[in-house]
C-alpha cells in the first residue's frame, strides 16, 4: 500500500452497472472500468462516508485478503477513482492543440433563405444572431465565392476533406451547389486528395434531377422534418402558414428509394409542445422509411414559446430512454436501429472521448458566410463577433488560439466537478449564446438531462460491451463526417 494515502472520498468517477457487473467511468480518462468484487467492496466502504486507507483494510480483513485490497486501493487513487479528502482539487492544464490544426469538415452556408418560414429556427425572431438585411451577407452565395472556398478548404485541410453544403434552404442554391461539387472534385483529385460532399433540406424543393445528382456524387443527406403531419405542420410550415408535410413527404420517398449509396438521416426538432420521440421515430422510420433518426430540444431563449423548461427535458429523458432499450434489444440481437442519439453517445464512449472542446467548431469544423467569412461554425456564418477570417485571405490563428484558449472546459468552474463533461465539455456554443448571451458559458440548464441520458448510455454499453462485443467493432470503423444541425 502506497505511503500517505489516509482519509478517502469518492473521486472523479460515475458508478453504474449493467448486466449485474459494476463499472466505473473515469472522467479524467474517459474510460470504463470493469470492476471485482475486492474493488467493489472498496468503494462501497467509501460510499456512505469517508475512511482511512487502515478502516477499509480492517474492515475488509476477513473477506479479502489484505494485499488485494491494498492493490486495489492503489489502483482507485491511481485512476482517481478515490481521493484524499485533504488533497486539493486537481485542475487539468488547458493545452492548446497545435496550430495550424487540419480543417476537417466546412460547412457551406450557400445561401441565408428559406421557402419555409419555421416559427422556431433560431435565424428568426429575438434568437437571430446574424443580420442579413445590411446588405453585407448576400442572400445567395456566388460561384466565385463558393470556388475560393473550395480552395480554402483544400489548402487547410488533411488528405481527406468534407464539404457540407447547408442554409436557410440549401437547394435554394442548388445551382451554385452543383457546380461547386465539380470544381471541388476536381481539384481535390489533382492534389491528390479525397472529399467527400453532405448537405441538409428540408426536402420541398427536391426533383428527380436532384435526387440522382445526389446519388450519384455519394451525398450524405439529412433530412430536417419533425415527424407525421400534425406534428410536422406545427412548426414547419410555409410563408403563408400551410404546413409541409405533403409536400415533403412523397420526395423523401422517393430520394430515399433512389439514394442507395449512403443512408438517408432524419434530424428531428423537439419542442415543449412536440415531445411525443417513440411516436415521431416509429413514423420516420417505419412510415417513412429513414434509416437513422436524430433528435435535438430546440434551441430557443428560455422565454420562447415553444422553448423547454425543466418539465420538458425530464419527459424528453423519460421517452430518450424508453426509444435506447429498443435500440439495446437491437444491438444485443445484430440488428440496425435508426435511433441515432444512442449510437453518436456509443461511439464516443467506445473511442474515450474526452473533450476538451464541445465540438470541433472553431478548429476542425467552420463555417462559411454567403460573403465567404469563415465563422466557429454553420450558425454563427456572417457574424462579425465570431468571424475567424475569411476564405481568400485565411484564418487569423490569433484569434483561433484565443477563443480555443478561453473556451477550454478547463476554464468553465461549473464543469469541473462533473463526471460527463468528456462527452459534453460545456455544451454547444450557440446554445449557449442564445441562452446566456455568450459562447463562454457553459449551458447549465441541461446538465442534469446531460448526465442523465449519459448514465443510460454508459448502462447500455456496458451490456452490449458483455453480451456481444462484436457489435461494437462498428465504432471503430465509423469515420462517417457528422451533420450539422
Amino acid at each position: 500500500m502506497s505511503a500517505g494515502v489516509n482519509v478517502l472520498q469518492p473521486g472523479d468517477c460515475h458508478a453504474f452497472e449493467s448486466a449485474g457487473q459494476r463499472f466505473l467511468y473515469l472522467a479524467p480518462s474517459a474510460a470504463v472500468m470493469a470492476v471485482d468484487e475486492v474493488t467493489a467492496a472498496v468503494l462501497d466502504s467509501v460510499a456512505l462516508r469517508s475512511r482511512s486507507s487502515e478502516e477499509i483494510m480492517a474492515d475488509l480483513a476477513e473477506r479479502f485478503p489484505a494485499e488485494a485490497v491494498g492493490e486495489s486501493l492503489d489502483e482507485l487513487v491511481k485512476v482517481r477513482a478515490l481521493r484524499r479528502i485533504d488533497a486539493p482539487a486537481r485542475r487539468p492544464p488547458v493545452v492548446l492543440p497545435l496550430t495550424p490544426v487540419p480543417l476537417s469538415t466546412m460547412v457551406l452556408n450557400v445561401t441565408n433563405q428559406c421557402n419555409l418560414s419555421c416559427s422556431y429556427c433560431y435565424e428568426y425572431g429575438e434568437d437571430k444572431i446574424v443580420q442579413t438585411d445590411n446588405g453585407r451577407q448576400p442572400k445567395m452565395m456566388s460561384e466565385e465565392t463558393a470556388r475560393d472556398s473550395v480552395d480554402f478548404l483544400l489548402r487547410e485541410s488533411g488528405p481527406e476533406a468534407h464539404m457540407t453544403f447547408f442554409g436557410g434552404e440549401t437547394l435554394l442554391n442548388f445551382r451554385v451547389l452543383k457546380t461547386t461539387v465539380k470544381y471541388a472534385t476536381e481539384q481535390a483529385a489533382a492534389m491528390g486528395k479525397t472529399i467527400d460532399f453532405s448537405m441538409t433540406t428540408n426536402a420541398t424543393l427536391l426533383t428527380p434531377e436532384i435526387i440522382e445528382f445526389l446519388a450519384e456524387h455519394r451525398f450524405g443527406v439529412t433530412i430536417s422534418m419533425d415527424g407525421p403531419p400534425d406534428l410536422q405542420n406545427k412548426f414547419r410550415v410555409f410563408h403563408n402558414g400551410a404546413g409541409s408535410y405533403d409536400m415533403m413527404a412523397p420526395k423523401v420517398k422517393a430520394l430515399i428509394a433512389t439514394h442507395r449509396s449512403r443512408p438517408i438521416g432524419a434530424r428531428v426538432t423537439l419542442t415543449r409542445e412536440t415531445l411525443d420521440v417513440r411516436r415521431i421515430y416509429e413514423h420516420l422510420t417505419n412510415e417513412l422509411g429513414f434509416w437513422e433518426v436524430g433528435f435535438a430540444p430546440v434551441t430557443a431563449s428560455p422565454d420562447r414559446p415553444h422553448a423547454f423548461g425543466d418539465a420538458g427535458f425530464e419527459q424528453v429523458l423519460d421517452e430518450f430512454r424508453s426509444l435506447a432499450q429498443d435500440y439495446l434489444a437491437a444491438a444485443l440481437e445484430g440488428r440496425h436501429h435508426g435511433f441515432s442519439n444512442v449510437r453518436e453517445t456509443l461511439g464516443e464512449i467506445h473511442k474515450g472521448a474526452s473533450k476538451a472542446w464541445p465540438c470541433g467548431a472553431g478548429f476542425g469544423l467552420l463555417g462559411v458566410s454567403t460573403a465567404g467569412d469563415v465563422a466557429l461554425c454553420h450558425r454563427f456564418a456572417g457574424s462579425d463577433d465570431h468571424k475567424l477570417g475569411t476564405v481568400t485571405a485565411g484564418i487569423d490563428r490569433t484569434r483561433q488560439s484565443e477563443f480555443l484558449d478561453t473556451h477550454h472546459v478547463s476554464n468553465k468552474t461549473d464543469c469541473q466537478t462533473c463526471w460527463a463533461r468528456p462527452l459534453c465539455a460545456g455544451g454547444c456554443y450557440h446554445e449557449a449564446h442564445t441562452r446566456f448571451g455568450t459562447t463562454n458559458q457553459p449551458n447549465l440548464h441541461y446538465c442534469d438531462w446531460i448526465r442523465g441520458w449519459t448514465d443510460t448510455c454508459l448502462q447500455i454499453y456496458g451490456q452490449i460491451a458483455q453480451l456481444n462485443p462484436a457489435f461494437l467493432q462498428q465504432f471503430e470503423d465509423d469515420h462517417e463526417a457528422p451533420q450539422p444541425s
